[in-house]
This record gives structure tokens, C-alpha cells and sequence, in this order.
């Protein structure tokens, strides 16, 4: 099985990219940062505190994550409901920020992630997939683009989809996101030792698409006589 792991800061694109990516060459796209959103949005539901870890790992017997894809997309599940909107939600993402600082949360959704790459060709992006969840990815990527660069991208996400935004918001929830992604304890975000850095800021989508794909089908040439598109 083929594996491709990439990684990179809040907003960089990495999802969006990801599964096109992985549309475009026929393999299984794995969103892990979906997956800790829900349990983020488990935390916010029941009213504990996503900083406290304690309060978090005594969820976890009760939640169930699960990713299924649907007519081409991947949809996620929080206990049998669809969520794949309602985690998109900015409080919810720093809810996630908070829970994946918890080991027993890391631990709680690493089995999935890693069972998922052992019985598909996979794209997985997310902050620790080249470092810790498949650190013998047959190619790594590190994808990142300026603090103001990605808020701005969110920004205009989040104005596209009708909710209200300010941009100063959303850039500092950027910067404190990073932050905590950066400082955490466990499986902080940094990028793998042999990992190929590729940087984003002023791209439009397809440019960073076609830089993304040329890299994949150069370090990965196979991959280009099996792609639906390539």
C-alpha cells in the first residue's frame, strides 16, 4: 500500500488540496483533522472543558468517530450522526486544537488512522501523520503559506458559506491555533526530517494543486498509471 502523509499549520489548505489530490489519483483521501474536530465538538456538547484532559479522556467510552465515504466524499460521524458541516464551525476547530493536545484523544483515533493506510493507497493529511501516525510514508509533505495568507483564505471561506467574519478574528485565531499546535506536549505539529516543504502563500488553489501533483508523481512516478484524472 502507498501512503502519502501531509502535514502542515490551520488553514494551509491541506484538506481541500488533499482530497483532490487523492480524487485526482485514485486513492483514499483520510481527513484526521475532521476526526479530532468531532471529538471537539463531542466536548462541546456535553460541556467540559477542552483544555481539561481529564474531563476530555472520561468522553471518550461514549464517542464514536468514523469517517465514511459517500457518493465520492468523505463524510464524518460522531456517534452515528453526520457532522461533516457542523465541525466547520470556528469555535469547534479550536475545540479540536484543545482536545488533540490529549494524549488519550491522539491515542483514542491513531488505531483508525493507521488501520485506514494498511488496507488502502492513502492520502492523510494533518499535523503529526509524517512524524507519528505513518512515519514510513512513502513520501511526506509539509504544506504551509503565511499567518495572513491562510486567515485570509478562511476568511473568505467563512463569508462564502454565509457566516459572519472578521478578518483580524480569524487571524488571530490563526496565530494562537499555531501556537498551540506548535507547543503541545504531545506529537507536536513540526515538520518530519525528510519531508518535502512546499509553500503556498499567494497560490491560487489549482497552482498549488499542480505543484502538489507534480511533486506526488515525481517522487511517486506508479501512482500516474492509476489516477482517475492523471
Amino acid at each position: 500500500m502507498v501512503s502519502i502523509a501531509i502535514d502542515g499549520p490551520s488553514g494551509a489548505g491541506k484538506s481541500t488540496l488533499s482530497r483532490a489530490l487523492a480524487k485526482k489519483l485514485g486513492l483514499l483521501y483520510v481527513d484526521t483533522g475532521a476526526m479530532y474536530r468531532a471529538v471537539g465538538l463531542a466536548a462541546l456538547r456535553a460541556g467540559a472543558p477542552t483544555k481539561n484532559a481529564d474531563a476530555v479522556e472520561s468522553l471518550l467510552p461514549h464517542t464514536e468517530v468514523s469517517l465514511r465515504h459517500l457518493g465520492g466524499a468523505q463524510q464524518v460521524f460522531l456517534n452515528g450522526e453526520d457532522v461533516s458541516k457542523t465541525i466547520r464551525a470556528e469555535e469547534v476547530s479550536m475545540a479540536a486544537s484543545d482536545v488533540s493536545a490529549h494524549p488519550a484523544v491522539r491515542a483514542f483515533l491513531l488505531d483508525t488512522q493507521r488501520r485506514l493506510a494498511k488496507e488502502n493507497d492513502v492520502i492523510m493529511d494533518g499535523r503529526d501523520i509524517g512524524t507519528v501516525v505513518l512515519p514510513k510514508a512513502e513520501l511526506k509533505i509539509f504544506l504551509t503559506a503565511t499567518a495572513e495568507d491562510r486567515a485570509q483564505r478562511r476568511y473568505e471561506e467563512l463569508l462564502a458559506k454565509g457566516m459572519q467574519a472578521d478578518y483580524q478574528k480569524v487571524l488571530e485565531d490563526v496565530k494562537q491555533r499555531d501556537y498551540n499546535d506548535s507547543h503541545r506536549a504531545a506529537a507536536p505539529l513540526k515538520k518530519a526530517e525528510d519531508a518535502v516543504e512546499l509553500v503556498t502563500t499567494g497560490n491560487s488553489f489549482e497552482q498549488s494543486l499542480e505543484q502538489l501533483y507534480a511533486l506526488i508523481l515525481q517522487r511517486l512516478p506508479q501512482l500516474g498509471q492509476g489516477g482517475k484524472d492523471g
